[in-house]
Order: structure tokens, then C-alpha cells, then sequence
């Protein structure tokens, strides 16, 4: 055999063994491309419930948020009317109140000065003493 006849066969033989490489390294990653296949279906299967479920959840988040809205609403609607009542009462109250203390306290007075200036005589009864006869 010549020596390019040589060269050819070593040529040959290292394609071959560059074409297995080749064939093994495609065989592996065929293999890790089925793994990783597998795995994002698996994580679909798993994934896809998952973000329903959140999506329902979310759902009634959003009708419970509505619904605690219009309560609040609500609430705050009652608490004028109450707070507009409250003053509405305090006008149409606080006037004659005073007014009936007023009475009350001028009449007390006027009660008390009568009282005071009674016949010493009437104004013991029972045996007890009043103020003014403990003053004598």
C-alpha cells in the first residue's frame, strides 16, 4: 500500500469514528430532549389545575371585593344619615333643654328663697330642724 493509500484509510477510519461520536452524541440528546419532553408535560398536567384554580379564586376575590364595596358604601351612607340625625336632634333639642333647666333652676331658686322666708314655726316638722333654725 502507497502512502496516500494509507492516508485515505486513516482519513476514512477517523471520519468513521467522528460519524459514531456524532451518532451517540445525537442518540444522548434525543434522549435528554424525550426527559425534558416528558418533565414540561408533567409540569402542564400539574400547572394547568393550578392556575385555574387561581384564576376561580381570583374570581371570587374580585365578587367579595364588589360586595365589601358596597358595603362600605353602605356603611358610610348610615353613618351620615346617623351623624346628620345626631346634629339635627342637638339643634332641636339642646334650645329647649337649657331652656327647661333654666325654668327649672330659676323656679328651684325662687322655691328656696319662699322657703326661706316662712314662719319659723311651719317650717319644723316631725322634730327636725331646718338650716336657719340650727343657725339661731
Amino acid at each position: 500500500m502507497s502512502s496516500g493509500q494509507i492516508a485515505v484509510l486513516v482519513a476514512s477510519i477517523a471520519c468513521l469514528l467522528a460519524v459514531v461520536g456524532l451518532l451517540v452524541a445525537i442518540a444522548s440528546l434525543r434522549r435528554e430532549v424525550a426527559r425534558v419532553g416528558a418533565l414540561a408535560d408533567d409540569l402542564k398536567r400539574q400547572t394547568v389545575p393550578l392556575v385555574a384554580d387561581a384564576h376561580r379564586v381570583v374570581g371570587q376575590a374580585a365578587t367579595e371585593m364588589e360586595r365589601v364595596g358596597a358595603v362600605l358604601d353602605t356603611t358610610e351612607s348610615v353613618h351620615a344619615t346617623v351623624d346628620s340625625a345626631s346634629r339635627l336632634a342637638y339643634r332641636a333639642f339642646a334650645n329647649p333643654v337649657v331652656k327647661v333647666l333654666a325654668v327649672r333652676a330659676g323656679a328651684a331658686s325662687g322655691i328656696r328663697r319662699l322657703a326661706n322666708s316662712e314662719d319659723p314655726s311651719l317650717s319644723r316638722r316631725n322634730g327636725a330642724t331646718t338650716v336657719r333654725d340650727r343657725s339661731r
